[in-house]
């Protein structure tokens, strides 16, 4: 999963928020939450474009607000979110029961971010000591041992399709694919300014004008910095970046598992990828004592090792300049921050001003002490009622899931079996974590918002380099509690489901079952599903990457799939730029499995119960108007550009329109031949 206007279900959340200032009781709940009937457009026939006959007086009314490229139902969530964050931040909101300490580190870091005149008093002094690193390169060792030092563990693992770090690379540590009890490195390609190499390598008039927009943001911020001769070094900064992008893996070569399964001894790596001192890289970064390393990306290594042996010096050091600052710009004097906020916000998404500065400290604290933010969070605003609501309906939607893999007439007895091994050891956390993380030994300061996040970002890379070779906590988050979203561990055969997802329009405790079921029992079977999509299956119950399919299944499986691809290939969200099916592919098996497996799951709910209509629908049509009404979202065109070209989702239109797969929604609708998603049943695609 991942992401005046009228707010769904927010005006009552608001005032729930509103009346926990200064650390009042909590209000009484807000009204349950129906589905949005004035958002629907009715004129238009569910058969012929189902996710604006949901939505389509909604995506007309709605503005995108000027400080987001995009706006719906998850960001408006998100919004939520962050007020109640604020409140718990900035001492407006009372925490439940007595914080442990990491609440203070949370809160420091946060009033740090919000001091700006601190931010301006410093100027460059919290990136001086990493440039002062960078200007004594004096040698190719040297230039290892910097690159090693910078190594962090900041890659975007959650989305399979990015894997994206600034940094000439990146470390992940998980599971390994073939013992997966135990925790392994990663090595990820990296060190790119702009979103992926198809925005160095595309030649079209949009992809040229960002281009140009790159190189003169690479001057504006080596101007500010006081740099000499800065078109000069602009223009060699840009090619190095084009060079390194032209050694990376595609988007869609990055998400196939067996591309990434290259486990290198630390010996290896001098012969399989010349050209980096890669005995003093490793050894600054703190990995010389492992075993081996997993390489993601072995093509890219290669590529970019090649090139730390043979592009001048002084190149490098003007690359690492220029990556250092624009690193550090948001927390620099203001000037850097919005030549920041110009390029990668308008340029790249287009919003046409910056977030409010209390979102961006919010954002930025979550995202740097997320486990401090995250006990806050839970303590104040997730009842244990709530939490036990959705398990009982993971439990059911699992037992809906266990039923159709029983279903499945071309399914092998030795593949099923497997199959339901793989469900009945899946973990599911739900709302928070069983075991808080520790910050003990980390230290932040008030008036030191730059360090403080170097500081998280060090922190959490010797974190992770202590869990290598250790056993794998299969039970451990990858995620926040305040994140609006969920997620799918393939390789700990495990799920998260965050508590700040657990709200309306996804989940409203004591709300309609029936929508609870087609939006958050919808995400649910989502992610359940990515256990068993093109790359989760082929992940055993273990998470050890292992064929567990006979031949035959798998080539009905893979027909199948190949099928989605091109029903999502179809798709052109802008003129001339279609959805790739093949990237997304992962995201589509688990909407159009998990959809099927949350109707089935409100069937078997609902079975002891006389139908009834709300708002003039009945619950299966309810159900359905849930699933779609959670993916409204309006864009920019840019933030479409960059989600088609970066992004293994969909967008929200084709996610909604999924359904055209699902035989009960033409029942539902009365769907017939003729209209727009009309597929024969011989066409509609069912995988799970």
């Amino acid at each position: 999963m991942t992401n005046p206007i009228r707010l769904v279900g927010a005006g009552a959340l608001a005032a729930t928020v509103a009346g926990a200032l200064g650390g009042a009781a909590a209000p009484a709940p807000a009204p349950a939450y129906r589905v949005d009937v004035a958002g629907m457009d009715r004129r238009i026939l569910p058969g012929d474009d189902f996710y604006e006959y949901a939505n389509g007086a909604w995506m007309q009314a709605t503005e995108i607000p000027p400080d987001r490229a995009s706006f719906g139902a998850f960001t408006i969530l998100d919004e939520q979110i962050a007020e109640r964050l604020r409140g718990l931040l900035d001492g407006g909101v009372k925490p439940a029961g007595d914080p442990d300490a990491s609440a203070g580190l949370a809160k420091s870091f946060y009033a740090a971010f919000m001091d700006e005149e601190a931010i301006e008093k410093r100027g460059l002094a919290g990136v001086r000591p990493e440039l002062d690193a960078i200007a004594g390169i004096r040698d190719r060792s040297s230039l290892a041992r910097v690159l090693g030092e910078q190594l962090r563990a900041d890659v975007d693992a959650l989305n399979r399709a990015q894997f994206h770090t600034d940094r000439l690379f990146g470390l992940w540590a998980a599971p390994d694919f073939a013992e997966p009890g135990r925790y392994v490195a990663y090595l990820m390609q990296g060190g790119l300014g702009m979103p992926d190499r198809d925005y160095y390598e595309n030649t079209d008039a949009k992809a040229v004008e960002i281009q140009n927009g790159y190189r003169t943001h690479i001057v504006a911020v080596l101007r500010l910095a006081g740099a000499a001769d800065p078109d000069a070094k602009a223009r060699r900064i840009y090619d190095l970046e084009k060079r390194i992008a032209d050694a990376h893996a595609s988007r869609t070569e990055s998400v196939d598992v067996h591309r990434a399964n290259n486990p290198w001894t630390l010996a290896e790596f001098a012969s399989r990828a010349p050209g980096l001192d890669w005995k003093t890289y490793l050894e600054a970064a703190g990995l010389s004592a492992q075993p081996k390393i997993m390489v993601w990306q072995a093509d890219a290594a290669k590529g970019i090792a090649a090139l730390a042996g043979s592009e001048p010096l002084d190149t490098w050091k003007e690359y690492l300049t220029f990556r250092a600052l624009d690193r550090a710009s948001a927390l620099l004097p203001r000037a850097f921050a919005e030549e920041q906020f110009r390029f990668y916000e308008t340029t790249l998404t287009g919003a046409q001003k910056p977030r409010d500065r209390w979102k961006r400290a919010v954002a930025a604290t979550s995202a740097s002490l997320g486990d401090a933010v995250g006990r806050l969070y839970v303590g104040r605003y997730f009842p244990p009622e709530a939490k036990a609501q959705a398990q009982a309906m993971v439990a059911n939607i699992v037992a809906a899931f266990r039923r159709r893999i029983d279903a499945l007439d071309w399914m092998s007895p030795v593949t099923r079996a497997k199959a339901k091994a793989k469900l009945e050891t899946l973990y599911v956390g739900i709302g928070y974590p069983e075991r808080w993380r520790s910050y003990d030994g980390l230290r932040i300061e008030r008036g030191d918002a730059l360090g403080n996040r170097q500081r998280t970002e060090l922190f959490d890379y010797r974190a992770s380099l202590a869990k290598l070779g250790r056993p794998v906590d299969k039970t451990e988050w990858a995620m926040s509690p305040q994140t609006v979203n969920a997620v799918n561990l393939p390789l700990q055969n495990a799920m998260n489901f965050p508590a700040a997802v657990l709200n309306p329009p996804f989940f409203d405790a004591a709300g309609d079952p029936v929508q609870n079921y087609g939006a958050i029992g919808a995400v649910i079977g989502h992610e359940i599903s990515h256990s068993f999509d093109d790359q989760g299956s082929q992940f055993d119950e273990t998470g050890a990457l292992r064929n567990w399919w006979t031949p035959k299944d798998l080539e009905h499986f893979e027909a199948a799939a190949a099928r989605l691809v091109a029903q999502y290939d179809a798709y052109e969200p802008l003129p001339g730029l279609h959805v790739n099916g093949k990237l997304t592919l992962s995201e589509n098996i688990a909407d159009v499995a998990g959809v099927s497996a949350a109707f089935d799951g409100y069937r078997s709910a609902a079975a002891a119960e006389a139908p009834r209509a709300v708002e003039g629908f009945d619950a299966d049509q309810r159900f359905f108007i849930a699933y779609a009404q959670a993916w409204r979202r309006k864009a920019r065109p840019e933030a479409v550009r960059r989600q088609i070209l970066t992004d293994g989702h969909s967008p929200g239109p084709f996610r909604a329109d999924c359904v055209r797969n699902l035989d009960p929604w033409y029942a539902a609708f009365s769907v017939q031949p003729g209209q727009a998603l009309y597929l024969e049943p011989s066409a509609r695609v069912r995988v799970w």
